[in-house]
């Protein structure tokens, strides 16, 4: 049998306080909804309907090329409605799987066991684990079994005492869920359709009614506010912390540390404090991260050192280098082994090669630098001349002087010494000194204006 999985994602979010649909904040560097998404990948359904509603361009302009089939809840009627919209997409014969989209942590071995127990009836995801506040509770009768689920706004002083309550995620037959909905009346305090009346529908079919308990509070924790969400960006990060600690990362506070993608790390990684990794990060062996970086698809090769409050972005780094601190590498910067970038330097779309130091305060941008080069303090290449971006080449065993000027395209050939305060725009010969700076002279007879 055939799965479709259809995620209610229409909500507004009004306790969000912002005009970004609920489903697009971010958890851990992405939107909600992506988390829901890439855990209903690893089910491998024949089909995928999202059913958007507040925002649905910004919605759907996000996940642009996404494999899904969106489908549009133009008035906001209740979860029942939303399902409705969506589930004549759906063929009879397929087993379908409701989930809503600001759900994140959700666990895809928790959504397989709701599958498989929903084979001969219907099945819905509960918990106990956590405050039930706010939660649609599971009304149980003295054989306990499951006779229906009360939404919060409906449930009456008894009903509220119960702990068990309804996760949002259920499962059951395309065919009988579809006629259990159209039974569905908006008789409720929010006059909605709610998709939880399905439930008590299918026990007056008695169909079979199973119960799949979420294994923590977290997966099952919905976001409504800023302050949900970020009760959940700690329990994420929590357990990224925990991925690590297990791995043999050396963390200095598991409490800060933020990884907003994937971090994978060989052995004995030292991570210091308030350090944020995004996208895909590859540390190598014995990789020390100092305390305040950002690092972003970068792969760090083996015994090298980032010094606090660096700044890296989509770079590969060699073995043994030494990185800030206050360093910045923009987009496209390639590090050899043994490569010194220090304090204040900035590279961008730049390969610096084996052994060559830029100690502090340069810039380098669209430059292809040799090994054994040194680059003095406030050297900077001038790469772009208003229309278009040019390249510098520094070839082997060069020495730029400290507050040299490099106006690309310029060559600087091996071996070539450049003298501090120079403007060099022609290539250089190689193995020689070249200085080009104003002639130094001295006004004897100048006195400052009276003031």
């Amino acid at each position: 049998m055939s799965l479709a999985v259809i995620v209610l994602a229409a909500g507004q979010g009004k306790r969000m306080h912002s005009a970004l649909p609920k489903v697009l904040h971010a958890l851990a560097g992405k939107p909600l909804l992506a988390h829901v998404l890439d855990t209903v990948r690893t089910l491998a359904p024949a089909q995928v309907l999202v059913v958007h509603g507040h925002g649905g361009a910004d919605v759907r302009a996000a996940f642009a090329g996404a494999p899904v089939t969106w489908v549009e809840q133009a008035q906001q009627l209740g979860t029942g409605h939303a399902l409705a919209q969506a589930l004549p997409q759906v063929a009879r014969g397929a087993q379908v799987l409701v989930l809503n989209g600001d759900v994140p942590l959700v666990r895809g071995d928790t959504l397989k066991r709701l599958v498989a127990a929903s084979a001969k009836g219907l099945a819905i995801c509960t918990s106990d684990l956590s405050d039930p506040a706010g939660y649609g509770r599971v009304v149980r009768d003295a054989r306990k079994r499951v006779r229906r689920v009360v939404e919060h706004k409906d449930a009456s002083a008894r009903d509220l005492r119960i702990r068990e309550w309804y996760a949002g995620f259920l499962a059951a037959p395309a065919a009988r869920l579809a006629a259990w909905l159209a039974k569905v009346r908006p008789a409720n305090a929010q006059e909605e359709y709610y998709l939880t009346d399905v439930i008590a529908l299918a026990v007056k079919d008695r169909a079979a009614i199973a119960t799949v308990p979420a294994a923590d509070p977290w997966e099952v924790a919905g976001v409504n506010s800023r302050h949900e969400l970020a009760l959940l960006e700690r329990a994420y990060q929590s357990g990224q912390a925990k991925r690590l600690l297990d791995a043999g990362v050396a963390l200095a506070d598991l409490w800060r540390v933020d990884v907003r993608g994937e971090l994978a790390c060989g052995r004995d990684v030292a991570i210091d404090v308030n350090c944020v990794f995004e996208g895909s990060v590859k540390l190598g062996d014995r990789v020390r991260v100092g305390p305040n970086c950002v690092l972003r698809n970068v792969s760090v090769d083996a015994d090298t050192e980032i010094l606090a409050y660096s700044l890296i972005d989509t770079a590969t780094i060699g073995k043994r280098c030494r990185i800030g601190p206050f360093s910045r590498m923009r987009p496209g910067v390639t590090l050899g082994d043994e490569v010194h970038v220090g304090n204040f330097v900035e590279l961008k779309a730049s390969r610096i090669g084996a052994g060559s130091k830029a100690n502090h305060l340069s810039y380098i941008g669209d430059t292809d630098v040799g090994s054994r080069v040194n680059v003095g303090a406030g050297t900077i290449t001038c790469n772009y001349d208003g229309t278009a971006k040019h390249r510098t080449v520094i070839e082997d065993d060069c020495f730029i002087g400290s507050d040299a000027t490099l106006v690309a395209p310029v060559t600087i050939a091996k071996g070539s010494y450049i003298g501090a305060g120079s403007t060099i725009s022609k290539d250089t010969p190689a193995g020689q000194l070249t200085v080009a700076r104003a002639k130094q002279v001295s006004l004897p007879n100048w006195k400052p204006r009276k003031k």
